[in-house]
């Protein structure tokens, strides 16, 4: 009966979500273009959001230096860190009000998008805590002005009507869904990505294909999502490497970026699968990275699914070029996941979570249910017991 209930939930959740006013952010071209943007709207200050590492690395000075020769002041948060945490927000938002804000630019991964996207609902709903606003459609407030710029290639955030934050204090990563909450306007640049550490390339880049495999073997998908889909994931496999071991190859860095963004439109309007509730769980307890989190687990959850992915999967791999469309369905999605394993290999991504605690997992699998139930339109819809044995699937032996 549960699992009945659940399939009707997405069944109506699918015709609702078909009806409501999707969008996809603007591309800009360069940082001259985003300060005429900045001037159009009569932006004079504006809140920076993103990290230390970045910081460090002095990525953001071109776009700093930039907006400073246009006159137009700039506040600069560089405290968020993976897995973004209320506080995090709440530091932002105070700094957003100190210095006169009106708009606000994510620079940085999926990290710092999460973020700035929670400091721009903050700012429309004052008197809601992010908790308050916690699950689908309760923001429901045009955000100011808000700018993706990715250095990384992966989080697809910069397209997506959500945005993960974690509280700290309970260690529970939890979601806020909202249409209005998408990023007005993109801007890509391959350059940010060259300086990334490879590790780094590694998770996002999985995270990338993640999004574009929930996203096509999920219910909810539409000839759109179907097809930026596939073009997204062959984009992966066929550049992932190349980006991870050769980072100033700007061919493969574009042609990520470009992945980054059809995953992204995809699974925003598909929506994700237990792959990313189970990772959800882990990275709220652990503050394990999301993308090495989903690399990790997606062979497993796949492996689950057994026959009813086999079809979805067979289809992506010979899209890829990874099989043949001769070759058994079976065959074919068994070739995908290998070709998972092995890409995880070579990126130096293990089979097995080292943080993960065997009693910590029911817990962690409760999460998950409740994440995923009825919401997420699945191929296969857990319990329990399916779900726990996913972590099991994932767990490291301490012997």
């Amino acid at each position: 009966m549960y699992k009945a209930y659940c399939r009707v939930y997405q069944f109506l959740a699918r015709f609702v979500i078909a009806i409501m006013p999707w969008k996809k952010p603007e591309q800009i071209r360069d940082y001259a273009s985003l300060v005429e943007l900045l001037q159009k709207k009569g932006i004079r200050s504006v809140l920076v959001v993103t990290d230390a590492n970045l910081t460090s690395l002095g990525l953001h000075e071109e776009l700093i230096q930039t907006i400073q020769n246009a006159k137009i002041h700039h506040a600069l948060y560089d405290g968020t860190v993976q897995n973004p945490t209320i506080d995090n927000v709440e530091e932002a938002l105070a700094l957003y009000h100190r210095e006169n804000c009106t708009a606000l630019i994510a620079f940085g991964g999926g990290s710092p998008m999460d973020c700035a996207k929670c400091v721009a609902i903050r700012v429309v709903r004052p008197n809601k805590s992010l908790h308050d606003l916690r699950g689908l459609l309760k923001v429901r407030r045009e955000l100011p002005l808000l700018v993706a710029i990715p250095t990384t290639a992966g989080s697809g955030s910069e397209t997506s009507i959500v945005a993960v934050v974690t509280d700290n204090h309970a260690h529970e990563k939890f979601e806020i869904i909202d249409f209005s909450i998408v990023p007005s306007h993109v801007l890509y640049d391959p350059r940010l990505a060259v300086s990334l550490p490879p590790f780094i390339t590694a998770y996002t880049s999985m995270d990338a294909l993640c999004h574009a495999v929930e996203a096509y073997i999920g219910g909810s998908n539409t000839p759109q999502t179907r097809q930026d889909a596939l073009r997204a994931a062959k984009l992966v496999i066929q550049n992932i490497y190349t980006a991870f071991s050769d980072g100033e190859n700007l061919s493969a860095r574009a042609n990520m970026q470009e992945a980054a963004y059809l995953a992204g439109a995809a699974f925003t309007r598909a929506y994700v699968g237990n792959i990313h509730a189970v990772a959800h769980s882990i990275g709220g307890r652990y503050n394990t990275a999301h993308g090495l989190a989903n690399a990790v687990i997606m062979p497993c959850v796949l492996e689950a699914y057994g026959s009813k992915v086999y079809r979805s999967l067979s289809e992506m791999a010979v899209f890829a070029g990874i099989a043949d469309d001769a070759t058994r369905l079976q065959e074919n999605a068994e070739a995908f996941i290998a070709a998972i394993r092995e890409l995880n290999a070579k990126m130096g991504i293990p089979d097995k979570l080292s943080d993960l605690r065997e009693e910590d997992i029911p817990i962690l699998a409760g999460q998950a249910l409740r994440e995923a139930n009825p919401f997420y339109p699945v191929p296969v819809i857990f319990g329990r017991r399916e779900m726990e044995k996913v972590y099991y699937c994932v767990l490291k032996n301490e012997s």
